[in-house]
């Protein structure tokens, strides 16, 4: 085992030093200069296109910079490879998840312990370790699952779980907490800190400055692919990096305006649904969204939100009980039944299952209209008029209609995904974590979407696992443990630590109606 570096043995444990990366018509990094020093917590921030995921990069060898260098415990590197740099004791966890989806947890970690040395590996010892730092860093996580069988926020823990594996001496996680209670949250980074203790250097990347305040030690900000600057985090505010981050100040509260709970849009009685394995992932649910409402999902990933959304959306099956959708049965819809019936659909995968990377936006938007055209002939005029609208309505960043989505920002295809569904005036939106990953610019858009579909007098089901956007969006919050609800409770009438309680698998008095 290597032995850690204190704080004495140098002044930095990395830095990079007028970092430039270009490609086609755009800078991604201009002449940025960052540096972390061994034993610090660092704080990266910056809007999504910032710069910021370009930067880790070439710091994890994914890309060379074409200016400036990087030095590693005080000796300049150049990082050839990801591998080079894992070799260097640099590890980081994507925002988009590098596994393969077919192979179980613990074969994803195999995979990155093929070192070219001839070693070979037990998987049952690989999974024994697992097992031991899954209960450690408290990330509950079956080392035999297959990737494509876990959640979201299970398929990050695996990521993880897969850098804490490795014992690097520089950790770079890219919104670590996106998928954890306020409770495990709080552990995982008791676990940071004790990391840093030892002499290590941790940065996150995150878009929550009340976590980033209360848990780093330092905070360097990006804009438009530069670096605006270092501040010490006992020395900044929120106000302050919000206004660095994006050059003005945000609202920092969405009126919402009042609306009187209308007739129910969605009901459950009783549903049962099984998961991916077979297993009752669902257990006689029974939940009402209202016209003019936000109904909140709050829990843990994996304790049923994913097949809850599908049910509603038709994409999954009902064993047993009764899906109403404005008090018709519904319950053996189709996908496109549901879509008739006014249920539109926002996955949490919204590059992949909510839209096609290498479609334009013109035919994405055509995927949700074409059955709608006279005749069932596509009208490519009235879909470019009625993209470019979409576009225009939601201030999307967009080069031209030509170009593939893959090629927009994570807040961009966010906007264009809602704005399609938003477009035929639905009678219920189920959105699934719809501000997951977004920069603060992007997160104020949507919850402004959101609470105009409410205002509207449609319903909106939201699923997440921030509470704050939950306790700010939602009239009420049903809380889901082990595809059980535990509760339905109104946001002003609890704490957030309540819900986390509700979470862990506590039961609490139901509110059940809107009025």
């Amino acid at each position: 085992m290597q032995k850690p570096h204190s704080r004495e043995d140098l002044s930095y444990m990395v830095e990079m030093i007028g970092i430039t990366k270009r490609f086609p018509g755009i800078v991604a990094n201009d002449q940025i200069s960052f540096a972390v020093r061994p034993g610090e917590i660092h704080a990266l921030l910056g809007e999504n296109g910032a710069g910021k995921s370009t930067l880790m990069s070439i710091l994890t060898g994914l890309y060379r910079p074409d200016e400036g260098e990087i030095r590693l415990r005080g000796q300049q590197v150049h990082l050839q490879s990801p591998r080079d740099a894992v070799q260097r004791g640099i590890g980081m966890v994507h925002q988009h998840f590098k596994l393969v989806n077919s192979f179980t947890v613990a074969e994803n970690i195999l995979l990155g312990l093929q070192d070219g040395t001839g070693e070979v590996y037990q998987l049952h010892e690989i999974n024994k370790k697992i097992e031991a730092c899954s209960r450690e860093y408290g990330l509950q996580l079956d080392p035999q699952a297959k990737i494509w069988q876990l959640s979201v926020g299970e398929q990050q823990r695996a990521e993880i779980i897969k850098l804490l594996y490795r014992g690097a001496d520089l950790l770079i996680l890219d919104e670590p907490t996106a998928v954890l209670t306020p409770q495990e949250a709080t552990e995982l980074y008791k676990t940071l800190r004790r990391m840093a203790e030892l002499g290590k250097s941790v940065i996150v990347i995150s878009h929550k400055l009340s976590e980033v305040l209360e848990h780093t030690d330092a905070i360097t900000v990006l804009r438009s692919g530069r670096s605006v600057g270092t501040v010490a985090t006992s020395g900044t505010s929120e106000q302050e990096l919000t206004q660095m981050m994006v050059g003005r100040m945000l609202c920092p509260v969405l009126d919402k305006a009042n609306v009187m709970p209308g007739k129910p849009v969605l009901t459950l009685e009783n549903v049962t649904a099984l998961g991916d394995r077979g297993l009752p992932a669902l257990k006689e649910v029974t939940l009402t969204v209202n016209g003019g409402e936000i109904l909140g999902i709050a829990g843990v990933a994996g304790n049923g939100q994913k097949e809850l959304a599908e049910v509603i959306a038709g994409l999954r099956a009902i064993e047993s009980g009764t899906k109403w959708i404005n008090s018709v049965d519904h319950t053996g819809d189709t996908p496109q039944a549901a879509i008739h019936a006014g249920v539109s659909y926002i996955p949490e995968d919204r590059l992949g299952t909510g839209l096609v990377p290498n479609l334009n936006a013109v035919e994405n938007i055509l995927l949700k209209m074409y059955q709608k055209m006279p005749g069932w002939r596509i009208n490519w005029s009235q879909a470019a008029r009625d993209t470019t609208a979409i576009i225009k309505q939601h201030d999307i960043k967009i080069a031209h209609l030509d170009a593939p989505v893959k090629m927009l920002s994570g807040g961009n295809l966010q906007k264009l995904l809602l704005g399609r569904e938003i477009f035929h005036h639905p009678e219920l939106i189920v959105a699934m974590y719809p501000m997951r990953g977004l920069d603060i610019g992007a997160i104020e858009t949507i919850r402004k979407l959101l609470l105009e579909v409410r205002a509207a007098g449609k319903g909106v089901l939201l699923i997440s696992e921030e509470l704050d956007e939950l306790t700010c969006m939602a009239d009420r919050i049903a809380v889901f443990h082990e595809g059980m609800v535990m509760g339905v409770v109104r946001p002003q009438e609890v704490t957030i630590e309540t819900i986390g309680v509700m979470m862990a698998g506590k039961r609490m008095a139901v509110a059940m109606s809107g009025n």
